[in-house]
This record gives C-alpha cells, structure tokens and sequence, in this order.
C-alpha cells in the first residue's frame, strides 16, 4: 500500500479515486478477489468513521489487480456489511503494514 489519505466524504474519496483511473467497481464483482487475493495489491485506503454510530463507519478501498484493472471497493463497518471480500482486502492491508 502506497497512500492513506482521508477526504470528508466517500463520495469525494471516490471522485478522486476515479479521476486517477480506479474506475471499475469491486463492490460487483467479489469473486476473484476472495478466490485469488493474491492477484490484488491495495494502493489506496481512505477510513471514514461516524461520530456516534458504527453504521457511519466505511473504507474505501483503490485496488490494482495484476493484469492492470484499477478499481475500488467500499466496505462499511456494520454487521450487515461485512463480508469476505471485504475481511480479505482487510488482511491484505494488514499484511502490507508488516512490509
């Protein structure tokens, strides 16, 4: 992971994430991501946090795969949100940390 930034929304996270390339959408596509995790390589992490509830909570997530798709994914922090796509690119973000 090169970059951690922090905008005051996603939607501007995700403006700027778009107008460098990260134009294709992982949110509708989670199927590779949690068969070959390995193919991806997060570039970009911008954490959001609600002031008073946990549903506020969001990561936006700017993601390479190895054949050169850029894209994003955006995973909330509430029980109904999360899902294995979601624990994965979480991992690979730690695993980037210990590089």
């Amino acid at each position: 992971m090169s970059h951690m930034y922090h905008y005051a929304t996603v939607s501007k996270a995700l403006d700027d994430l778009n107008e460098n390339g990260y134009t294709y959408d992982f949110n509708l596509h989670t199927d590779d991501i949690i068969k070959n995790p390995h193919h991806y390589e997060i570039e970009h992490i911008y954490r959001y946090e609600g002031d008073s509830n946990p549903d506020d909570e969001a990561t936006v997530y700017g993601i390479k795969s190895s054949s050169g798709k850029k894209g994003v994914f955006v995973a909330g922090f509430s029980a109904n949100s999360e899902n294995d796509a979601a624990r994965i690119l979480n991992e690979i973000t730690i695993k980037g940390r210990n590089r």
